[in-house]
C-alpha cells in the first residue's frame, strides 16, 4: 500500500484532464481499504473514490485523498434452474463483467455492453442502456462507510435507485465506498431489443432466435459507431440526463415542435432525449477552443488537445442555458464535477 504525493490523475479520467491529487492510493481489497480509512494521517482529508474516471469532470487539482478502487475478482456464489447470483469487485471494469455473463449464458445486462466505468460505479449511477437498467438485475452490494470503517450490505430497495440516480449519489455522497457487487442473473434468457435501431440491426441477419450475444455485438457496434473512442478523444460519455417534464409542457412543445421525440415514464413524465434538444439549439459538433460538442452524438462533450475542466464546464453551462431558452427545460449533468 503505497501512499503517492501530488499524483497526476491525467490518465485516471476519460476527459483527460491533468489534474493532481495531493495524495494518492491505490486499493485491491477491503482490509487496507478500512486501514486507509481509520488512519489518523488521512482523518481530516476530504476523500474521493475513484473507479474507471469515465464518469467524473476534474476543474481543479484535489487537495484531499484519492482512494483507486482496484478490488478485483468476478464469481458465481449461487445458482438454481432459474437463475445465477454473479459477485464482483467494484475495481472490476464493467465491461468485463458483460462479458463474463455474456460467456456463461446469464441475461440481463448484455444491453449494458461497451459502458465505461467500474463494477463500484455502476450502481452509483443506477447505469442504463437500450431499455435496462441496471437495478433491474441488481441483488445487493456490500460497502464500508468513511466515518466508522463498518461494513454495510445494501439491498436493492435501500439503494432508492432512479433515473441514473442512488442514495449513493445522494444522501451518502462522499460517507460511503462500494467494496462489492452482486448481480441476480437470468439463465434460458430472452434478448430485449425493443429499440428500433437494435431490431433494425437483428433483422439484417435474418434470423429466427437470436442470443444476448447477438444482441450485445449490435448494441456495441452502434455504440462504437455514435461514441467517440475515449483513448482518442476524451469524453465521459453522455454529459447530462435526458430530462422527464410534465405531460402538459411536452404537449405544448409538441405544438411548435412537432417532430420532438418523448417516451412516458412509469412516473407518468414523459422523457425526451438531452441529445435531441442540444442538437436542435445548433450544438451538434461545435467547437469552442479545445472543448467541443461529438459530431455524432450531442449528448457527448469532448476535449480536442490540453483542455482543462473548466472549459468543458463552461460549455456545459452554455448549453444548458441555450436549452432553457428554447425548451423551458432544463439539463441536469449527468458527470460529477469536481
Amino acid at each position: 500500500m503505497k501512499i503517492e504525493k501530488n499524483k497526476s490523475l491525467k490518465k485516471f479520467n476519460t476527459f483527460g484532464i491533468d489534474v493532481r491529487a495531493c495524495k494518492y492510493v491505490e486499493l485491491y481489497d477491503e482490509e487496507d481499504l478500512k486501514k486507509i480509512l481509520s488512519a489518523d494521517e488521512f482523518k481530516n482529508d476530504s476523500k474521493l473514490i475513484l473507479g474507471g474516471g469515465s464518469n467524473i469532470l476534474f476543474t481543479k487539482d484535489y487537495e484531499g485523498l484519492v482512494i483507486k478502487n482496484s478490488i478485483p475478482g468476478i464469481k458465481i456464489i449461487f445458482e438454481d434452474d432459474k437463475s445465477a447470483l454473479v459477485k464482483a469487485g467494484a475495481g472490476v471494469v464493467w465491461n468485463d463483467l458483460v462479458l463474463f455473463a455474456i460467456e456463461k449464458n446469464l441475461g440481463g445486462i448484455e444491453n449494458l455492453i461497451s459502458i465505461p466505468g467500474t463494477v463500484g460505479a455502476a450502481p452509483v449511477q443506477n447505469i442504463g442502456a437500450y431499455g435496462e437498467e441496471l437495478m433491474n438485475k441488481f441483488h445487493s452490494l456490500k460497502g464500508i462507510y468513511f466515518e466508522t470503517g463498518k461494513d454495510a450490505i445494501f439491498e436493492r430497495e435501500e439503494c432508492r435507485f432512479d433515473y441514473r440516480n442512488s442514495i449513493f449519489k445522494k444522501e451518502l455522497k462522499g460517507q460511503f465506498v462500494i467494496t462489492y457487487v452482486i448481480l441476480q442473473l437470468i439463465k434460458n434468457p430472452r434478448p430485449v431489443f425493443n429499440y428500433g435501431t437494435i431490431k433494425n440491426e437483428l433483422d439484417k441477419q435474418n434470423k429466427e432466435n437470436y442470443s444476448i450475444k447477438d444482441v450485445s455485438e449490435i448494441i456495441a457496434g452502434i455504440r462504437k459507431e455514435k461514441l467517440p473512442d475515449p483513448a482518442v478523444t476524451g469524453n465521459a460519455g453522455s454529459f447530462f440526463k435526458n430530462p422527464e417534464i410534465d405531460k402538459s409542457l411536452f404537449l405544448e412543445l409538441k405544438k411548435e415542435y412537432p417532430e420532438i421525440p418523448g417516451f412516458t415514464t412509469p412516473c407518468d413524465k414523459i422523457k425526451i432525449p438531452a441529445g435531441w434538444l442540444i442538437e436542435k439549439c445548433g450544438w451538434k459538433g461545435k467547437r469552442i477552443g479545445n472543448a467541443g460538442v461529438h459530431d455524432k452524438q450531442a449528448l457527448v462533450l469532448v476535449t480536442y488537445g490540453n483542455t482543462n475542466g473548466s472549459d468543458i464546464l463552461s460549455l456545459a453551462c452554455e448549453i444548458k442555458i441555450s436549452v432553457i431558452k428554447t425548451f423551458g427545460i432544463e439539463l441536469t449533468e449527468e458527470v460529477n464535477i469536481y
